[in-house]
């Protein structure tokens, strides 16, 4: 509700708690439309530390779902394992999994992960523990335990335990492994390899990288093996091994242009391009790097990180980005200009101001009203779509 996501949760408690008396005397205190008021209290009344009455609250909102026989028993459970383990009593928070048929097991597993990033440092444990319940319940290779396993990575790198990250990936890899998923071992190898180059282990990550070279031959597909190998001569370079930095970027370039995913061609061409950067061959990488430019959309973040550069190759520079703020800026004028009318706008400049677009238009003749909010509309739109290309890319 809206005063929780504010943090007013006094005053959130206060409204919940009278939208419960109007369903108890509505439904009566058995329904389930009782019991869905119940859960975003059990929220509350955790996030407001009232780790008790949050207990009773959520415990009868699953007691009630469990009798009726409702599907919210398993987002009930997930709360309920949340709370128990904010209790720090130690008790199991998923003891009754035993108890629960398979789908309800996986719903459980799908609400805890969809919770975990309220607060990650309580969901990290919470994924913790409901990683080993599903691994005992429903085995390592089921997909929810999978997934619980993929998000609890995700919270190790968020939280900082790139241990706890390192080691849910390398369960994730030896499940895929162990089913013959090879595009998915790919990914997880890959996903591997970066964790273990952040957590400083550069010869467990070059490993990592030959591994997935080995998966990526037996796959067959050019844009695998090109991602292999520009990830691997990225961290090559770091590790100060520029030769074979070099000899993996550029045969990643190679692979990438023998097949049709655009992307990862342009990807990889920017990689290789700031690599001879810093490397101080600044008209080749100026080729290479603007080349990469035109098979990637301008919105991508390979793309940002390109333009920023090639101000500074441009320059003269053999280190630095340049100025990435101009660079987003510019991508973003590309973007807004080719969805706008031509023959009403005769100019769009862009800057960034404060985190934000500022933009100002310059038309060729006077707009209609209708006209004028036809633009708006198309500008508003399009930087919705940019800021969502910019993060998904990410």
């Amino acid at each position: 509700m809206a005063l929780d996501v504010a943090g007013r949760l006094d005053e959130a408690e206060t409204e919940l708690r009278r939208n419960l008396r109007e369903r108890e005397v509505f439904y009566g205190r058995e329904h389930p439309g009782h019991a869905f008021a119940l859960e975003p209290l059990a929220d509350v009344l955790l996030r407001r530390g009232d780790v008790a009455q949050a207990r009773q609250v959520v415990e009868e909102a699953v007691g009630t779902y469990w009798r009726s026989g409702h599907e919210r028993v398993a987002a009930a459970l997930a709360a309920r394992g949340e709370i128990v383990v904010a209790g720090g009593a130690g008790e199991p928070p998923f003891s009754a999994l035993d108890r629960l048929p398979d789908e309800v097991v996986e719903g459980v597993a799908y609400a805890a992960v969809d919770r975990s990033a309220r607060d990650p440092m309580l969901g990290k444990v919470v994924l913790a523990r409901l990683a080993d319940a599903l691994e005992e319940r429903l085995g390592p290779d089921h997909q929810a335990t999978l997934n619980v396993l993929s998000q609890l990575a995700n919270a190790g790198r968020d939280c900082g335990d790139q241990a706890g990250r390192v080691e849910a990936i390398g369960k994730v890899l030896a499940s895929y492994d162990r089913q013959g998923r090879e595009e998915d071992a790919l990914m997880a190898a890959l996903a591997l390899a970066m964790a273990q180059d952040e957590t400083g282990d550069t010869a467990g990550a070059l490993a990592t990288y030959a591994r997935a070279q080995a998966i990526a031959d037996r796959l067959g597909r050019p844009e695998f093996h090109a991602q292999v190998l520009r990830n691997w001569g990225l961290a090559l370079a770091a590790a100060d091994r520029p030769a074979e930095a070099e000899e993996r970027l550029r045969a990643a370039v190679g692979v990438a242009d023998l097949g049709t995913d655009h992307e990862i061609l342009g990807r990889s061409r920017i990689a290789l391009g700031l690599f001879l950067q810093h490397a101080d061959r600044l008209d080749e990488a100026r080729h290479v790097v603007e080349a990469g430019l035109a098979t990637l959309d301008v919105a991508h973040p390979d793309a940002i990180t390109g333009r920023s550069h090639l101000t500074a190759i441009a320059a003269g520079r053999s280190c630095g980005c340049g100025d990435v703020q101009g660079a987003i800026a510019d991508a973003f004028r590309e973007f807004v200009l080719g969805r706008l009318p031509n023959d009403l706008l005769a100019d769009l400049s862009v800057t960034v101001e404060d985190g934000d677009f500022a933009i100002n238009a310059e038309l060729r003749r006077e707009p209609t009203e209708a006209e004028i909010e036809h633009l708006n509309q198309l500008i508003q739109s399009a930087t919705a779509e940019f800021r969502g290309r910019l993060v998904a890319g990410g």
